[in-house]
């Protein structure tokens, strides 16, 4: 009720006990009716009900009270509150999507999952408005429509503003663990494979490993002379 105050029935009860206000003018007030307002007086009404002090609270004015009781053709009219209450908080729902859009979802969820894979489902599902069983299908490539869906930016599609999908980049950004150093095998420098060691130049197997051809060396003790002197003697006996 507007311009009603907290707990009608029991400010009124207060204000039969503690006040001199007529019945009319306690109802008007408290949007009751005079003659329940009257079976209050008289204990039929709201006999269990323990009085509200409408000043404590704020709603009334001692010298607001005394004016009417002095008039009885005065309404009471409620106090100004000095404290400005906050509005209820709207509670986010789901994302709404149009109905012209809703074909492109699919779409945009193949986006985000194949170019930010640091996503979560929760923030994929809050991005494009799905559900996690539609993002599970596209991921395992269950959905009815698989074959058919092409990546497209779910910004562009008009399913989520830049702001949003740069808030959920950057907070799963943060979220993600530090890549782990690469520790394996790895080139050799060139200054070691080029580096001289006792003033000698590092050798070609040193670096590249045993070659398959060797060079061939003269055998030790082999008299030249005699071997062509014997076949000389060889065609002379021809």
């Amino acid at each position: 009720m507007s311009n009603a105050p907290l707990m009608p029935k029991a400010t009124a009860v207060w204000l039969v006990e503690n006040t001199s206000l007529t019945f009319e003018q306690i109802a008007s007030f408290c949007k009751l009716h005079p003659l329940e307002v009257k079976g209050i007086a008289d204990g039929e009404v709201a006999a269990g009900i323990k009085g509200h002090d409408p000043i404590t609270s704020g709603q009334l004015t001692r010298e607001e009270i005394a004016a009417a009781e002095a008039e009885e053709k005065r309404q009471l009219q409620l106090a100004v509150s000095k404290v400005r209450l906050p509005g209820p908080s709207r509670k986010r729902g789901a994302r709404y999507t149009p109905l012209s859009r809703r074909q492109d979802r699919p779409n945009a969820i193949l986006w985000l999952v194949r170019n930010h894979p640091e996503l979560k489902d929760a923030q994929i599902m809050r991005l494009a408005g799905t559900t996690k069983t539609t993002l599970q299908a596209i991921r395992d490539r269950t959905h009815w429509n698989s074959a058919a869906l092409a990546p497209a930016d779910p910004v562009t599609l008009g399913l989520c503003s830049q702001t949003d999908l740069d808030l959920e980049v950057n907070r799963a950004a943060k979220d993600r663990p530090p890549a782990e150093e690469d520790r394996g095998q790895t080139l050799v420098p060139s200054e070691v494979t080029t580096r001289e060691t006792h003033n000698e130049p590092v050798s070609e197997a040193g670096v590249f490993g045993t070659s398959g051809v060797e060079k061939a060396e003269p055998e030790a003790g082999i008299d030249v002379d005699s071997v062509f002197a014997k076949l000389k003697d060889l065609k002379v006996q021809e």
